[in-house]
């Protein structure tokens, strides 16, 4: 199991906005909350160059990173208290009590997640693969990919639960089962499904009766 982090096991996704329209006040770049809630989940430099293409601007060279790696940094202030979402805490119970191994897959960078970790009280530290494992983040499949390797399990027995319609689209181009969760989601349950969801459901909590009781059998 590969899982998505914020929207998808922590309540985080409008603290996510927040950042990202702070930012875009800083450099006097117009953006809406509407604007910028559908785009949460994908790569920060590909959303920050989106946000402003709608404006009618390019970037300079490194103006994306700038602007991404500043957003990091309003997060890291605004998130001082993440909730895990509603089903989280039993479905990764389920998981560690199944023996199914699972790792978090990420596109934020590595400074940016460990509040939200530490709010999901695991007893041991999860294995986080973040943003800065790879040169391009979701919707490319290269994260998930990543994470499947960290595993050592192949991308055709995995699954990847995401909010966004980013974690679908990479899931998909991953070769993985594609499941998608909207208590967290900035999108509809429809735009997840078009992106290429194959199950969709309320809380990760739903998900607990569909876990196949053999690790082997995860891909079923």
């Amino acid at each position: 199991m590969l899982l998505d982090l914020d929207g998808t096991l922590v309540d985080t996704v409008e603290t996510r906005i927040r950042a990202w329209l702070a930012v875009f006040a800083e450099f006097g770049i117009p953006a809406t909350h509407a604007q910028v809630a559908p785009l949460i989940g994908s790569d920060g430099r590909r959303l920050a160059r989106e946000v402003a293409a709608a404006d009618g601007r390019s970037l300079p060279h490194g103006g994306d990173e700038e602007i991404d790696r500043r957003s990091g940094e309003i997060y890291g202030r605004l998130n001082r208290a993440p909730r895990p979402l509603p089903g989280t805490t039993a479905f990764l119970d389920a998981l560690d009590e199944r023996g199914i191994p699972w790792a978090i897959a990420t596109s934020s960078r590595r400074e940016q997640v460990a509040a939200s970790v530490s709010a999901l009280l695991r007893g041991s530290p999860p294995q986080v693969i973040d943003g800065s494992h790879v040169a391009h983040a979701k919707p490319a499949p290269d994260l998930l990919l990543r994470a499947a390797e960290e595993l050592r399990v192949p991308p055709e027995r995995c699954w990847y639960i995401g909010d966004s319609t980013w974690d679908m689209q990479a899931a998909v181009a991953a070769g993985m089962v594609a499941v998608a969760v909207t208590v967290g989601a900035a999108v509809s349950e429809g735009e997840l499904r078009e992106a290429g969801a194959a199950r969709v459901v309320s809380t990760l909590g739903d998900l607990v009766p569909q876990l196949p009781p053999d690790p082997d059998r995860v891909s079923s």
